[in-house]
C-alpha cells in the first residue's frame, strides 16, 4: 500500500524540529505496517484553524488523485483543529478511497471524526480564552496588549532570570514625525499632502512601508491611523475589537466591541503628544465631519462605484488606478502617494467604452468565435470520448441526435415506447447538443450580455456579472497614452480565440483593448 505521510507544527509549538520528529515516528510506523511511502508534506508554523496550507492542498491533491491509499499522521489534530474542516477531510478522502490512520487514534472513523474534533474544537476555544485573560493582565498593568504603534519601540529586559513581554519605549525619531503629522493637520494639510511629503522625503512609514492618506486618517471607530492614536496622549485602549475567521475564506474579519467592553489604562510615560495639539486635531477633524453631515453617515456621500471599481490597476506600480475627479481615473501610487512616476489620467467614460468594445466587437468577430467553438468542443470531446476529435464530428454527433430525438417522440406517440424512457434520453442529448451548439450559446450569450448593459433596469446586474469575468484592468503609459490590459476569465476567452487566428487585414490590427490571459481556459464564464 502507498502511503503519504502529513506533518505540521504551529505557532503554539515553536520546534522546527518537530516536523523531523514527526515524520520518523510516521516513517517507522509505515515501515513495520509494510506500507510503500509515496510522500510527505508539511506545513510549519501554521495553525490547524484553517486548511489555506500549501502541504495540506499537495496532500489533498494527491490522495483525491488516488495515488495513494493510505494518509498517515501523528494525530488527527495535525490535519485540522477545526470541526468543519476535518468532518469535510474524512468526506472527501473516503469517497476517493483512500484511508486516514494517525499514530494517535489509529484508523479514523466517524467516531472519531465526532468526539476528536469537538475535543479539537474546545481546544482552541480555552486557548483562545486564556490568551485573551492573560493579554488583559499584561493591560492591567500598563503593557502591551500586542502590536507595536509608530513612534515606539519594543523594551527586552531580563527579570528573575525570564525575558520581559508587552514593554514599550518612545522611539524619539518616530515620535518626532507623529508630532509633525499632527501641527500639519491642525494646520490645514490633507492627510494626502501630509503623506506625499513625507515619501517625498523619503521618511519610512509603519514597517518600514510607504506613507498613504488612510495610513495617517485611519479608522477613528476603531481608534486606527496616526489621528486616531490615543496611546499618543498616554492612554492604553484595549479590546476595541475582535477578529472573525470568515468560514468561505478563512480571512480574518473586524468587529468593533462595545465601548463597554474596552479597557482603558493611563500610561504618561508612552505620551508623546500634548492635549492641546490632539484638542485641536480632534476639533479639526469633527468640523471636517459636520461639512460632510454626521460621521456615520458619511457613506452616503461617497462618490458611487463606477463599472470597474477596484479593477483598474497602475502598470508601473501596481496602484489601483482610482477616481480622482468627477470623470478621471489616475494612479493612486503617483497622487496619493508620491512614489510612482505615471501621472497620466483617463476617462472614467473611455475605460468603460474601450473595454465593451472589445466586448462587443472582437468576442462578435466571426473567425474570433469560430475559433472559440472549435477549441472548446475538442476540448470537451477529448475528455468525453478522444484526443483530437474535429468540430466536424462534433456537427454530425448533433445531427444524429436531432435524428433521435424525432424518433423517441414518434415512438411515444405510437405507445411503442414508454414516457419515462424516452424522458430520460432525451434530457442526455438536450444536455449534450448545448455542449455541441456552443456557437450559438457564445453568439447568444454575447449579445445578451452587451444589450443588458445598455438598459438602465438591468445595467447594475450585469455590470456585476461582467465584473466577475475580469481579475484586472491595468494602464500604461505608452507613447504619452495609456494602454489599457484586459485580464481574467474573460480575456482568456479572447485570446484563446487569437491564438490561432490569421492576422487580421491591415488596418484592424489597431484594437482598443490589449488581451491577456488569465488563470485558464474556462469557456463558460458567461452566466446570463
Amino acid at each position: 500500500m502507498k502511503v503519504a505521510i502529513y506533518a505540521r507544527y504551529s505557532s503554539d509549538n515553536q520546534r522546527e524540529a518537530s516536523i523531523a520528529d514527526q515524520f520518523r515516528i510516521c516513517r517507522e510506523f509505515a515501515r513495520r505496517q509494510g506500507w510503500q511511502i509515496s510522500n510527505e508534506y508539511s506545513d510549519h508554523a501554521v495553525s490547524g484553524a484553517t486548511l489555506l496550507r500549501s502541504g495540506f492542498q499537495a496532500m489533498m491533491q494527491s490522495a483525491l488523485r488516488k495515488e495513494v491509499d493510505v494518509v498517515l499522521a501523528e494525530s488527527l489534530d495535525r490535519f485540522s483543529r477545526d470541526q468543519e474542516d476535518t468532518a469535510g477531510l474524512f468526506k472527501r478522502l473516503t469517497f476517493a478511497g483512500v484511508s486516514i490512520v494517525t499514530l494517535a487514534e489509529g484508523d479514523i472513523t466517524f467516531l472519531h471524526i465526532g468526539l476528536k474534533g469537538t475535543m479539537n474544537a474546545m481546544f482552541l476555544k480555552e486557548l483562545a480564552d486564556k490568551t485573551r485573560r492573560g493579554l488583559r493582565g499584561r493591560v492591567e498593568t500598563g503593557k502591551s496588549g500586542g502590536g507595536l504603534c509608530y513612534g515606539y519601540r519594543v523594551v527586552r529586559r531580563l527579570e528573575n532570570g525570564a525575558v520581559t513581554t508587552g514593554e514599550r519605549e518612545i522611539n524619539a525619531d518616530e515620535a518626532a514625525i507623529v508630532r509633525r503629522i499632527f501641527r500639519d493637520y491642525a494646520a490645514g494639510a490633507s492627510p494626502k499632502h501630509i503623506a506625499k511629503t513625507l515619501n517625498k522625503e523619503d521618511i519610512p512609514g509603519p514597517q518600514g512601508a510607504l506613507w498613504s492618506p488612510s495610513t495617517i486618517h485611519g479608522n477613528p471607530k476603531r481608534g486606527i491611523g496616526i489621528l486616531h492614536n490615543e496611546l499618543y496622549v498616554g492612554r492604553l485602549v484595549w479590546n476595541r475589537q475582535r477578529f472573525l475567521k470568515d468560514p468561505d475564506t478563512g480571512r480574518r474579519i473586524a468587529r468593533t466591541n462595545p465601548q463597554s467592553e474596552w479597557i482603558t489604562k493611563d500610561v504618561p510615560e508612552l505620551r508623546i503628544l500634548d492635549d492641546e495639539l490632539w484638542q485641536a486635531v480632534r476639533d479639526r477633524y469633527a468640523s471636517i465631519q459636520r461639512k460632510w453631515g454626521q460621521a456615520e453617515r458619511f457613506n452616503q456621500f461617497r462618490r458611487p462605484k463606477y463599472m470597474f471599481s477596484g479593477l483598474t490597476k497602475c502598470g508601473v506600480c501596481g496602484a489601483g488606478f482610482i477616481v480622482y475627479s468627477r470623470e478621471h481615473l489616475g494612479c493612486f501610487g503617483a497622487r496619493g502617494r508620491g512614489t510612482c512616476d505615471n501621472r497620466l489620467t483617463i476617462p472614467r467614460q473611455e475605460v468603460e467604452t474601450r473595454v465593451l468594445r472589445a466586448l462587443q466587437d472582437k468576442l462578435m468577430r466571426k473567425d474570433f468565435f469560430e475559433e472559440f467553438c472549435r477549441e472548446f468542443a475538442k476540448e470537451m470531446n477529448r475528455l468525453r470520448m478522444e484526443r483530437g476529435a474535429r468540430i466536424n464530428s462534433a456537427k454530425r454527433e448533433l445531427a444524429r441526435i436531432e435524428s433521435r430525438r424525432k424518433k423517441l417522440i414518434d415512438l411515444v406517440l405510437d405507445d411503442q415506447l414508454p414516457a419515462s424512457e424516452a424522458k430520460e434520453e432525451l434530457l442526455a442529448n438536450a444536455k449534450r447538443r448545448e455542449e455541441l451548439g456552443m456557437a450559438d450559446l457564445y453568439r447568444s450569450k454575447v449579445e445578451e450580455l452587451a444589450a443588458a448593459l445598455q438598459r438602465e433596469d438591468t445595467r447594475l446586474e450585469a455590470s456585476e456579472m461582467l465584473r466577475g469575468l475580469i481579475e484586472a484592468i491595468v494602464l500604461t503609459p505608452e507613447s504619452g497614452q495609456l494602454r489599457i490590459e484586459l485580464r481574467g476569465n474573460l480575456a482568456a476567452m479572447l485570446t484563446v480565440a487569437r491564438k490561432t487566428t490569421r492576422s487580421p487585414e491591415s488596418g484592424d490590427l489597431i484594437v482598443p483593448v490589449q488581451l491577456v490571459a488569465g488563470a485558464g481556459f474556462e469557456p463558460a464564464t458567461f452566466g446570463l
